[in-house]
């Protein structure tokens, strides 16, 4: 039997927010869960591998990815343990662990360090504006060169190595053997949750969330390629130019709700918010507005005498890719799908 880890409750509590003493291990998180099965039971035993410090087992589990937060464990625990926190708390603890940088633990558990960081990215744009001696057009072409090589280099050097990293810890040291041909059948797995997270509507009363969560994936990732491989600032096509325009409009549309709902503290999900998912939320939603208005700018002519837009866009797309995507809220999005996809192979 693997040894009580007392300690390992504090180091959660850097992560978020979850009372052990509250929790008794009634049960009834687990009961009220609809996407709770007899085969995949969750959050009572993953709040009982939390309070005797059973990492080995956390890591190699898929139960925390499999809980999409509704919160209904949360609304019905007799004792306001907050159980559906500790899922989320759990996610980010784990892609810390996936994370072979650590920078990610590092953000998760230090706001300060993270303020810090941003504010070197966006002190490194004004220098490196500074050294173009505000050129805006060798400026945004170094944004686009930019983009394309962040989404190389973030994907091959940080974010494949994690995977293989989750895949090792729910795979392979389990010693699971796995025949090639379920790694390859399994793939639609991965592309259907990737797009859609389907999973969601399995939550009670969670279609209008499902259906916010798609607009906005199918909205980010063809603003994406719209900007990235398309070229949006720079093509003189209507189709393209509009298509961006609707894009992240959908984009910051979407966003302010998530952060009405934030600030209204109206549903179980919104009522306890980290700095990531302050960061993740604004940051997206920035992300958005900035594009839209750099993009209206330049069809006004405007751009040319306001380069500050286009700067304060760039710095907000840089700590967006270098720090958010790599290391924030953005990898549960990643890891989810591919969490499916391993359910899927294992059968």
């Amino acid at each position: 039997m693997a040894p009580i880890n007392t300690a390992f409750g504090k180091e959660l509590k850097k992560y978020g927010g979850f009372d052990f003493n509250a929790c008794y291990n009634c049960g009834t998180c687990t009961a009220v869960c609809s996407l709770s099965t007899e085969e995949d039971s969750f959050p009572r035993e993953m709040v009982r591998f939390s309070v005797l410090g059973l990492k080995n087992d956390i890591k190699s589990s898929l139960k925390p990815w499999l809980c999409y937060y509704c919160g209904q464990c949360s609304m019905y625990c007799p004792q306001n343990a907050n159980p559906a926190e500790l899922m989320m708390t759990l996610r980010r603890w784990l892609i810390s662990q996936y994370d072979w940088t650590r920078l990610s633990g590092l953000f998760y558990r230090s706001l300060p360090v993270t303020i810090v960081a941003m504010l070197l990215l966006a002190m490194g744009v004004l220098v490196y504006s500074i050294y173009e001696n505000f050129n805006l057009e060798r400026i945004m072409h170094t944004g686009h060169t930019f983009e394309m090589l962040a989404i190389a280099s973030v994907f091959v050097i940080i974010l494949l190595p994690n995977i293989i990293r989750m895949w090792y810890f729910i795979i392979l040291k389990p010693g699971l053997k796995i025949p090639l041909i379920r790694y390859v059948t399994g793939l639609w797995e991965l592309v259907v949750h990737m797009f859609t997270q389907k999973r969601t509507l399995g939550c009670d009363d969670n279609e209008v969330r499902w259906f916010e969560h798609f607009i906005l994936v199918i909205g980010y990732l063809g603003l994406l390629f719209t900007t990235v491989f398309l070229n949006w600032f720079f093509n003189e096509s209507l189709f393209i130019i509009i298509l961006g325009y609707v894009l992240s409009a959908i984009i910051f549309t979407i966003t302010i709700i998530f952060i009405s709902e934030r600030i209204r503290k109206t549903k179980e999900i919104s009522k306890h918010s980290q700095p990531s998912d302050w960061t993740f939320v604004t940051w997206l939603f920035l992300m958005g507005l900035t594009a839209f208005a750099v993009r209206l700018f330049i069809d006004l002519k405007l751009l040319d005498n306001n380069i500050w837009l286009y700067l304060f866009h760039i710095i907000i797309l840089v700590q967006w890719a270098l720090i958010i995507v790599p290391f924030g809220k953005w990898t549960h999005f990643l890891y989810r799908s591919f969490a499916m996809y391993f359910k899927k192979i294992r059968g």
